[in-house]
């Protein structure tokens, strides 16, 4: 008689490194960056294309729900980002679950505009909120590139400085990193950084541009050349700068190559 085995567990990945759970409000996004994990899942399930996704609609159902306290930190969003479009919606459900007593780990490719109203509205739950603003580069053409409908480095440093010095504690992800530079962007961000920087791969490229760039040899040809700035000795060369400074944080692709532990549990952010 043979005792089955079960199936080891998988670590820990993705956006469970940073929150136990997630909610999101809004299908599609008008930032439409040509590597987004949530318009390729889109459109494989047949629930966008890669022209509808920059015309987000918001849900209805997921604007009325009521929250109650979970346990563990909750992301918000994952699939989409907080814009001018739908800032109204976000600060209505952000305050909704924070009033409920959630802590919230509030994640975007900042409009200067947004985090202004964010910062302001959000004031009397800062002991619970952790922003972590999106940038993979210093670069605006790369940003704009990648990223095409999202701010420039000038509206996202800014957004950094705001929400710093309004007393929030602040992060920075550098998931995906863009350049071949994340020397300059760490440079930049950390002296307004509270919490921490995290730096991870650009992950699934081949298999996401032919849906979110359909027929487009320029997106394949940038994604090799990127794809080429981070090969495994470029990663511990990044690793070996950086390793002893405590605000730097690994993403699991970076874990993979150095050799490093992903934590056990969902949404431990280490």
């Amino acid at each position: 008689m043979t005792t089955a085995t079960c199936p080891a567990k998988r670590a820990p990945h993705g956006t469970q490194e940073w929150a136990a759970s997630n909610v999101n409000i809004q299908d599609g996004c008008e930032h439409d960056c040509r590597y987004c994990y949530a318009k390729t899942m889109a459109i494989r399930f047949k629930r966008a294309d890669a022209e509808s996704w920059s015309k987000p609609r918001l849900r209805q159902h997921d604007l009325d729900r009521t929250f109650t306290r979970r346990t563990g930190r909750i992301m918000f969003p994952t699939a989409h980002d907080i814009t001018p479009h739908n800032i109204d919606a976000c600060i209505t459900v952000l305050t909704r679950m924070l009033a409920a007593g959630n802590d919230l780990l509030i994640v975007s490719k900042p409009h200067a505009t947004c985090v202004n109203r964010l910062c302001e509205e959000l004031k009397p739950y800062r002991a619970q909120i952790v922003f972590r603003f999106s940038i993979g580069s210093t670069d605006d053409a790369v940003l704009s590139y990648w990223e095409p409908g999202a701010p420039n480095f000038h509206d996202r440093l800014a957004s950094l400085k705001t929400a710093n010095l309004s007393d929030f504690q602040t992060s920075v992800s550098g998931e995906p990193v863009l350049d071949d530079n994340p020397d300059a962007l760490i440079t930049a961000v950390h002296p307004y950084v509270t919490d921490s920087i995290w730096l991870g791969k650009i992950n699934r490229l081949r298999n996401i541009l032919p849906l979110n760039c359909p027929r487009d040899p320029e997106a394949v040809r940038h994604g090799e050349a990127l794809m080429a700035t981070q090969t495994d000795t470029a990663i511990r060369a990044l690793y070996r700068r950086h390793r002893h400074d405590s605000k730097i944080k690994w993403k699991d692709s970076i874990k993979a190559v150095v050799g490093l532990s992903s934590p056990a549990t969902a949404g431990l952010d280490e």
